[in-house]
Order: structure tokens, then C-alpha cells, then sequence
């Protein structure tokens, strides 16, 4: 195996180029919660703490909604760096009110609005504090903000926070809204928000284009809403550098403005920019577990668990006929970079996904030791390919869901084909830095 060799590769690669390079939910924003610090810290030095689009647009830009009739596209993770919500603030905080900004619509994507739900088939809330109902866009999976919700609407405004990750279903929430903005002639504001696993790195599997789409949802073609573009699994890009990649690259005529960020670098992680954590889904409880997620979401379509309904979810996996120690041994013999592996039991209580519920299951832990030097997908295909080396008739992959996840067949077959991991990622690198070159077009920040 050549993972170091890799990691130099990937690294001079990007230099070359110019390249930047659960546990019970908790919906509230808490400023410590989650936010341990991660082995391969850097010494903090920005002086400045970050503002988000939300702060930006009501200290700077309030004129892009005054005297209009708002639909905010939210959740839980749309607050400002006080934790006060992106809601409140625009019905009810005096700059709203003296620029008369009118909230008329309140959408929440998958989770609902407080990030609580951890199901299919969402329903319509009601919002306390403001008393309008909250318009589902998760119902059997991510919906596009319907046209006739939208008649009174003069704006369309997102605030949603992503964790880095092409399989994430609050980026397809984003493509629907500008797609739903740009049918009904309606402008649409993305306030921006960090990348929590900072904008310095992009890797993994591009998406293949015969996976992905685009499409606008309907009621009998709704969309899976995370694998909507053809990008890396780590695409390195914040909400509001994506959503110009989409306007631009799928021709979209949508009149689209983001609000940057304030003081955000590309090098910074979420632990850097002083902004509270708040769980984006209930299995999202800290930033460790972002990291890794890339790593083991694709295995949500298996029959392996990733942890859901214990501690840390998407930091460890096990299965009943796992042999737990044989795998961590498999996978430490592969030297990859910032990570460990050891072999456990685990027991998943209540998971999501309804795996092994009640269970002692033996499993992997993976614990990292070097955040800076991690490749999620590298991770990953390393995950699959020892698996399937030591259990090639237990393991179970559902497809397509977990091409969908991983982002190409042919990485997948190779993998339990025996392929070396790292010939098989090392193989991806030349597109992976073609695709951050293009991204470059739409960066926000240095």
C-alpha cells in the first residue's frame, strides 16, 4: 500500500493548481457543544471571529429584502454567531423591521425544523414564535419549495449549513430552491456559512454523471436531493460557492445572490470560527463525526452499521458476523494517514436506520489522531475493501444506494474486486484536481 506517497501526491497535485485546496438529538445552539477539540489542531491565529451570511445581510445588505415578502428556506443550523435564529431575526430584529421585511414562509428540509427527526414522511409544523407553519421539504425524499407556496413570495431566502460532503441532502435543498426561484421569476438569497471541515481539501470520488441529477423534483418524481451534481465526495466548497457552481456550470437562470461570510478562510475548521455548533442532523453530533461521515455514509446502503443510535455515530461500524479484530488488523497493516482502528462492541439503541437495534454487536472504532492528515475517502474505499476481503459472503451492498453515496460502480467494483484502494483513488486524483481548478471560479474566500 502507498497511502503516504498518495497524500503527497494529492497534496502537490493541488499545489500545482493554485489549489485551496447518535447520541440523543440536540437542536439548540450550544457554543461548546460538540466542538472538542480534534487531534491536528492547528495553534489558533485568526483574529477575527467569523460572521454569517445572516449578520452580513442584516449589518450590510438589508436592502436586498427590504419592503419584501420573504420565504426562508431553514432549520435549526440557520443562526448567527449569537445562536439567535436567522427566523427571529428576520420578523422580529429592529434592522428587519425598520427596512420592513415582511417573513410570509417558512421551508424546513429533512429533520424538520429542529433537526430532531430521523424519518421519511415529515409533516407540516407550526412555528411558536412565529406562528406560521413550517412547509415540509422531506416527505417520501427531498421536495423543491412548491409553486403555490410561492405566489406571495418576493424573495426566496436559504440559510442552511452544510458539513462538506457531496452526500448531503441540504445541497439538493438548495438546487430546488434556486430552480424553484428561477420558474417563478423569484430572486433567491444563499447566506453563507462555513464548510466545517474547511474549504482546503477536495477528494473522493466524483459523482458519475449517469448517477447524478439535477432534476427538478415533482410530486411523482421527487429526487433523492444528495447526489444532485457531478462533484468529489469532498468538494471543499461552502453553500454559497455551490450554489454559484450551479447557477453557472447547469446554465440556471436564477437570479441568485449569495451573502458572504465575514472573516472566514479556507483554511479554517468549524472548531476555528468561534460560531456555535448546532447538530445539523441528529446523527451529527460533533465535528469528528463530520469528518468521518464521508468515509461510512455510503455503507447506509448495507447491511453493516455505522453507528446510529449510539455515541458516535459514523465513527465506528459493526455488524453481527463481523470479525472485528481481523478488519482493524486489516485496515491498521494499510497505514493510512491521521487515523487509527480499533476493534470494540457496540450497541445501537433506537438507530434511525433500524440495524441491529438492541444488539451487542462487535465492530471497528475509528479514532482520529490527525485531522489534517485524514482523506474520508480514501478512508472509505479502505472500509470496503477490507471488508469484503474478510467477509465476502456476509457483506451486503444495496444498489444503487451506495454507488449513489460513493459516486461511481466502477470504484465499487474494483474495490471488491481486490483492487488496491490506493491505486484505485490514486487513479481519481487527475479529475478530482480539474474539478477543484473550475471550482476556483467560485470562490468567496482565500
Amino acid at each position: 500500500m502507498k497511502t503516504v506517497r498518495t497524500w503527497i501526491v494529492l497534496g502537490l497535485a493541488m499545489a500545482a493548481m493554485g489549489c485551496a485546496g447518535g447520541g440523543p438529538p440536540d437542536s439548540g445552539p450550544t457554543p461548546d457543544d460538540g466542538m472538542e477539540p480534534l487531534p491536528g489542531m492547528r495553534p489558533r491565529n485568526f483574529d477575527r471571529k467569523v460572521r454569517p451570511g445572516i449578520t452580513v445581510l442584516l449589518d450590510d445588505s438589508i436592502k436586498l429584502v427590504a419592503g419584501k415578502r420573504v420565504a426562508l428556506v431553514t432549520n435549526q443550523t440557520g443562526v448567527d454567531e449569537k445562536g439567535r435564529r436567522t427566523v427571529d431575526l428576520l420578523f422580529s430584529d429592529p434592522r428587519a423591521q425598520r427596512a420592513g421585511v415582511k417573513l410570509v414562509k417558512l421551508f424546513a428540509p429533512e429533520h424538520g425544523a429542529t433537526g430532531t427527526a430521523d424519518r421519511p414522511g415529515l409533516s407540516d409544523e407550526r412555528d411558536e414564535k412565529t406562528g406560521l407553519t413550517v412547509h415540509s421539504l422531506y416527505q417520501r425524499r427531498t421536495m423543491a419549495p412548491a409553486d403555490s407556496l410561492l405566489q406571495d413570495v418576493d424573495v426566496i431566502v436559504v440559510d442552511l449549513q452544510d458539513i462538506g460532503t457531496r452526500t448531503w441532502t441540504y445541497v439538493g435543498v438548495v438546487l430546488y430552491s434556486m430552480q424553484a426561484g428561477e420558474r417563478r421569476g423569484i430572486p433567491v438569497l444563499v447566506l453563507d456559512r462555513p464548510n466545517p471541515l474547511s474549504g482546503a481539501a477536495t477528494e473522493g470520488a466524483i459523482l458519475d454523471s449517469a448517477l447524478a441529477n439535477p432534476s427538478y423534483p415533482t410530486a411523482t418524481g421527487t429526487m433523492n436531493g444528495f447526489a444532485v451534481y457531478a462533484s468529489p465526495l469532498r468538494h471543499g466548497l461552502t453553500m454559497g460557492e455551490l450554489a454559484r457552481l450551479f447557477q453557472a456550470n447547469l446554465k440556471m437562470g436564477t437570479r441568485l445572490t449569495v451573502i458572504p461570510m465575514r472573516n472566514w478562510r479556507r483554511q479554517m475548521w468549524f472548531d476555528e470560527t468561534d460560531l456555535p455548533w448546532v447538530r445539523p442532523s441528529p446523527n451529527m453530533p460533533n465535528l469528528t463525526t463530520a469528518l468521518l461521515y464521508p468515509a461510512l455514509v455510503p455503507f447506509e446502503a448495507s447491511n453493516v452499521s455505522v453507528g446510529r443510535g449510539t455515541e458516535q455515530p459514523f465513527q465506528r461500524f459493526g455488524a453481527p458476523w463481523l470479525k472485528a479484530d481481523s478488519v482493524a488488523r486489516l485496515l491498521e497493516d494499510l497505514s493510512l494517514t491521521g487515523v487509527r482502528f480499533r476493534a470494540e462492541r457496540f450497541t445501537p439503541d433506537k438507530p434511525g436506520d433500524n440495524k441491529f437495534a438492541g444488539r451487542s454487536i462487535p465492530g471497528v472504532r475509528l479514532e482520529v489522531i490527525d485531522r489534517e492528515r485524514v482523506q474520508p475517502a480514501r478512508l472509505g474505499a479502505a472500509i470496503l475493501w477490507a471488508l469484503h476481503r474478510v467477509h465476502a459472503d456476509s457483506l451486503k451492498l444495496t444498489l444503487p444506494g451506495f454507488d449513489l453515496r460513493m459516486g461511481s460502480a466502477k470504484v465499487r467494483e474494483a474495490l471488491v474486486g481486490g483492487a488496491d484502494p490506493d491505486a484505485v483513488l490514486d487513479r481519481l486524483l487527475p479529475a478530482v484536481v480539474a474539478f477543484e481548478k473550475d471550482a476556483r471560479r467560485f470562490h468567496l474566500y482565500r
